[in-house]
C-alpha cells in the first residue's frame, strides 16, 4: 500500500500550515487507497481530529513512512536514510544555511522534491503560497501604516486594522479592509497623507494577492508617469504598479526594453527605480530577486532622501520578498509576526526612516486558507507521487514531469539541472 506522512511542522510556533487538508486526504484514503500518516502537532491549523475522520492515521513519529511532506525545511538532525522528502528546501540559490541539511540528504541517499520547482513547461510555478503571503503583506503593510500615523500623531483609519492572523481568514480580513475604504469614502484621508499612494513592485502571484486587498479601498489605478502630477485627493487610495521597464533601464541606451535580455544579461541594466520613491506613501515588494540584478531600493537612496531634512512621504515598505539584504537593501533582518517590523534609519541624526514589515513566511497568518489553497494545487500530483517507485532510475520511477523536474536530490546525487549546487554542498 503507498503511504504519505505528513510531518510536524517545528521551525517556528507560527507555521500552522499543511501540506494536504483534511478533506484532501479523505479523497486520497477513500479512493485511492493511500495510507496516510499525520504526526501529532501542537500548531496545525487542523485539528487531528478532523485528519482521523477523514481516514487518516495519527501518529508520534513518521518511521514507517518512506514518503514524507512537509512545508518548511527539516532539521538535519530529523533526516533518515532512503526516504523521499517533499518541502520547501530552500536551497536552489546554494542558501548557506541549508547546505548542511542538502548534503545530509545525499549523504543518505535520499529524494527531495522541491515545491518551487514544481514547474509547467514553460517554468511557471503550479504550486505556491505566493497569492495568500500578498494577502497577508498587504493587511499587515496598511496595519503598519496605521501604526505609524498614530506614531506621528495622525488621527487615519488605518489605526482600526489588525495583522492578519487576527482574523478568522481572509474574508475577514477584507471585510475589514473594506471599512476602513468605506471611512475613506466618508471622511476622507488626513491631510499628511495625501496623495496617498501605494506602490506594488512586481505582477506575479504575490502582487496579485496583495492588490486583491488593497482593492478593497477607494481605489485609482495609475502609472508610474503620472506620478509627479496626482492631485492630492481625500477620497482617492493611489495604486501604481511597477513592472521591469520601469525598474530599471539599460546603461547604453537601446530603441525598446527587452526584457529576455535583461534576465539574461542583467550586467547590461542598472536601476532606475529611484525617481519614484519620493513619491510613494507606501511600498509593497513582490519581487523575484538575485545578487545578479540592479537593486530597487539601496540603503544610499535611503541616506539621500531622509537626510534633506524634512520627513519623506514614504511610511512603509512591505518587503514581502523578504530577501535579506536584497532588491530592498534595508531589509537587514527578518521578523516574526509577534514583532513583525522595525524603523530603519538611514543615518545617523536624520529624519525616521521607513518602517519595514519583514516577516519571512506570511502565509502561516493565514494558515486554513492558504493551506487548502495549496493542498488544491497539489491534487493532479498526489497519486503518482504516492504510487512512484524510487528504486528505478528517476525517468522510469513514474514521477510525471512536473515533479520529475521538482527533484533536487535522487538517490542521493544532484540531479542534473541542479548539480550547480555542487559548489555550494562542498
Amino acid at each position: 500500500m503507498a503511504r504519505i506522512g505528513i510531518r510536524r511542522e517545528d521551525k517556528s510556533k507560527w507555521e500552522a500550515r499543511t501540506p494536504l487538508v483534511p478533506e484532501d486526504v479523505s479523497r486520497y484514503v477513500k479512493e485511492h487507497g493511500i495510507e496516510i500518516m499525520v504526526q501529532k502537532s501542537p500548531h496545525r491549523a487542523f485539528s487531528e481530529a478532523d485528519y482521523k475522520a477523514a481516514g487518516a492515521v495519527i501518529v508520534d513519529d513518521l518511521a514507517a513512512c518512506p514518503l514524507i511532506m512537509g512545508i518548511k525545511e527539516i532539521p538535519t538532525e530529523k533526516l533518515e536514510p532512503n526516504k523521499t522528502y517533499v518541502y520547501f528546501s530552500h536551497t536552489i540559490k546554494g542558501q548557506s544555511g541549508n547546505m548542511p541539511a542538502l548534503r545530509r540528504l545525499m549523504e543518505l541517499k535520499c529524494q527531495l522534491i522541491d515545491y518551487e520547482k514544481i514547474v509547467d513547461d514553460r517554468g511557471r510555478r503550479l504550486v505556491f503560497f505566493g497569492t495568500y503571503a500578498g494577502m497577508a503583506g498587504m493587511v499587515d503593510s496598511l496595519w503598519a501604516l496605521g501604526q505609524r500615523l498614530q506614531h506621528e500623531g495622525i488621527a487615519n483609519p488605518f489605526s482600526r486594522m489588525q495583522q492578519a492572523y487576527h482574523y478568522r481568514d481572509v474574508a475577514h480580513a477584507k471585510e475589514e479592509v473594506a471599512k476602513v475604504g468605506e471611512d475613506i469614502k466618508r471622511h476622507g484621508l488626513p491631510e499628511a497623507l495625501r496623495p496617498f499612494v501605494c506602490a506594488f513592485a512586481g505582477y506575479g502571484q504575490v502582487a496579485t494577492g496583495a492588490q486583491e486587498v488593497f482593492d478593497r479601498l477607494p481605489i485609482e489605478a495609475v502609472t508610474p508617469d503620472q506620478l509627479g502630477t496626482l492631485p492630492p485627493s481625500p477620497h482617492t487610495c493611489y495604486k501604481v504598479v511597477f513592472r521591469e521597464e520601469h525598474m530599471v533601464e539599460r546603461i547604453e541606451p537601446a530603441p525598446r526594453f527587452d526584457l529576455q535580455e535583461y534576465y539574461k544579461q542583467p550586467e547590461r541594466y542598472r536601476g532606475r527605480f529611484t525617481g519614484y520613491v519620493p513619491h510613494l506613501t507606501m511600498l509593497i515588494n513582490c519581487i523575484y530577486w538575485e545578487a545578479k540584478y540592479p537593486r530597487l531600493v539601496t540603503i544610499a537612496q535611503l541616506r539621500d532622501l531622509y537626510g534633506k531634512g524634512a520627513t519623506p512621504r514614504l511610511r512603509v515598505i512591505g518587503d514581502i520578498s523578504c530577501d535579506l539584504n536584497g532588491s530592498i537593501e534595508c531589509t537587514v533582518k527578518s521578523t516574526k509576526p509577534d514583532h513583525p517590523v522595525f524603523v530603519y534609519e538611514p543615518a545617523s541624526g536624520t529624519a525616521r526612516g521607513p518602517v519595514v514589515l519583514a516577516v519571512d513566511f506570511l502565509p502561516c497568518e493565514l494558515p486554513v486558507d492558504s493551506s487548502r489553497f495549496f493542498s488544491r494545487s497539489l491534487q493532479p500530483f498526489i497519486v503518482l507521487l504516492a504510487n512512484a517507485d524510487f528504486r528505478r532510475p528517476l525517468a522510469q520511477c513514474g514521477l510525471p514531469p512536473e515533479l520529475e523536474r521538482a527533484t533536487i536530490v535522487y538517490q542521493g546525487a544532484l540531479t542534473p539541472p541542479y548539480r550547480y549546487l555542487e559548489q555550494f554542498v562542498k
